[in-house]
């Protein structure tokens, strides 16, 4: 999957311009605040999803414009697509090869990218609901059904969580629970080993880009913390009976708590380099370093699904690394398109091959 033409026309702070991005490493320098990220944003909605930034499709629009502008011309499925979107005040209209479609959505699976924004360091930093955010979003983009058995889990979820507030005033609904605490226990079973199947692939990828990275000399290792051994999450009957068992036995501090404290929504993923927790113990530069495995995991176990290699977007990613692992960021581990943004042009000249753009004041200018 390639990016062969970007063209973007009253988008954020960007001068209207058209740009031919290289099919390896694209580099878009330029001190803060010029639009670095704009660029990027532009490619990520055009993948169909909402903006990394969280920001309103209004808020898109250029200061004194009428609407915004976003189209590619790209490879994919072994044949040249076109692909655009236009926002304008209170509506958005979106084509994929000059033919209408209902919703930005249908944009999904047809632009696969994967991105990296400072915003996802709270993989480390945060607590456990941003990591398992991350990992049930990467799982939704090669699994479709998971999205439906995440949605079916949260909605019982929240049911069975009402029904705990009730109970206190209405003791005959207290038999009821058994049949929420089944419901409950065979989409949690689902969730957890579909959870613990991807990371463990995920593991087995970060761990080698980190070996990459750090010039071999850390050991990077990702572990479901689900309460259940690797042996029993491979048996789906095994984890719904014990969560079961697990939902009855925490029964009376949920009643009192008026939620569920057992199953899924509970559970974390643990981060470690050389056997430390990288949350608690890592540097900066390592929790950065560790993210951007994850996430260049994650474009690996995209590609091995839809049998593509998905657009890698890259923001600020330079900062608070060492030289040796810049150098392996920009020369060493990409057989895909990529798209990097930095401020200091001293870190593009370790580049050896692909784009540089700058960005100053809106105006993308290729170097």
């Amino acid at each position: 999957m390639i990016i062969n033409r970007l063209q973007f026309e009253g988008f954020r702070n960007l001068e209207d311009c058209e740009i031919t991005p290289d099919s390896g490493v694209n580099v878009i320098f330029g001190t803060n605040a010029q639009g670095k990220t704009n660029l990027l944003e532009g490619i990520w909605l055009l993948s169909g999803n909402r903006s990394f930034r969280g920001a309103r499709d209004r808020e898109l629009i250029k200061f004194g414009k009428e609407y915004a502008r976003l189209k590619i011309d790209f490879f994919s499925e072994e044949r040249e697509q076109t692909a655009e979107i236009l926002f304008q005040k209170g509506k958005k209209e979106v084509k994929i090869n000059g033919i209408k479609q209902p919703s930005s959505s249908s944009l999904i699976g047809k632009i696969c990218v994967v991105v990296f924004s400072p915003e996802h360091l709270s993989l480390v930093k945060s607590g456990p609901s941003e990591r398992r955010k991350f990992i049930d979003n990467a799982i939704c983009q090669i699994k479709p059904g998971y999205v439906e058995t995440l949605s079916n889990y949260n909605r019982t979820l929240v049911q069975r969580n009402a029904l705990l507030k009730d109970i206190p005033y209405h003791s005959e609904l207290l038999d009821t629970l058994d049949i929420w605490d089944y419901r409950l226990s065979v989409l949690g079973s689902n969730v957890i080993r579909m959870r613990s199947n991807y990371i463990e692939r995920l593991n087995i990828s970060a761990k080698k880009y980190h070996s990459g990275i750090s010039d071999g000399s850390e050991n990077l290792e990702i572990d479901y913390s689900c309460g259940f051994s690797d042996e029993d999450r491979e048996s789906g009957v095994k984890v719904r009976d014990s969560l079961i068992e697990r939902l009855k036995q925490s029964r009376s501090e949920d009643i009192k708590d008026g939620h569920t404290s057992v199953g899924p929504h509970r559970d974390d993923i643990e981060i470690f380099i050389n056997g430390e927790n990288v949350r608690t113990f890592g540097s900066q530069g390592q929790q950065r370093s560790c993210v951007l495995s994850m996430k260049i995991a994650e474009a690996e176990l995209i590609k091995i699904a839809v049998s593509q290699e998905p657009i890698v977007l890259l923001d600020d990613v330079l900062s608070e690394l060492d030289s040796k692992r810049q150098e392996f960021l920009l020369n060493k581990i990409f057989d895909r398109q990529v798209f990097i943004t930095c401020c200091e042009a001293a870190s593009v000249e370790r580049l050896k091959g692909g784009r540089l753009f700058e960005v100053k004041k809106g105006v993308v200018k290729m170097i």
